[in-house]
């Protein structure tokens, strides 16, 4: 049975499936995410803010990349999002696109750490 909770955070057996199964990588690779992933979010705010599409879009890019190694699936749909907005030039209505990375990534953080 599927969990909806489990399906918008951290999904354990495909992240672990991404690391063969290793535990502790994969508490290596979530130690590493939580460490860099503010800066991501801080790459993310000041394209918006500046205007910078291809910037948007290849830091929006590389954060969805990094996420989508955990399974969290609102956290790399919300990073597309914002990487098709980059892409397309569209950078009006970034804002809400933005909040629900936050709060996707938010949602992830204590699950990653309690790795």
């Amino acid at each position: 049975m599927n969990d909806p909770v489990r399906e918008s955070g951290l999904d354990r057996q495909f992240a672990l499936s991404r690391v063969g199964g290793d535990e502790e990588l994969l508490k290596e690779i979530a130690a590493i995410f939580l460490e860099d992933y503010p800066n991501s979010l801080q790459e993310i705010r000041a394209a918006i803010d500046s205007g910078g599409a291809s910037q948007l879009e290849r830091s929006a890019h590389s954060l969805k990349g990094s996420v989508a190694n955990f399974g969290a699936r609102d956290a790399v749909a919300a990073a597309l999002r914002l990487e098709q907005m980059g892409r397309a030039r569209q950078l009006r209505d970034c804002a809400g696109a933005l909040q629900e990375l936050e709060q996707a990534l938010a949602s992830l953080h204590p699950e990653l750490a309690a790795l």
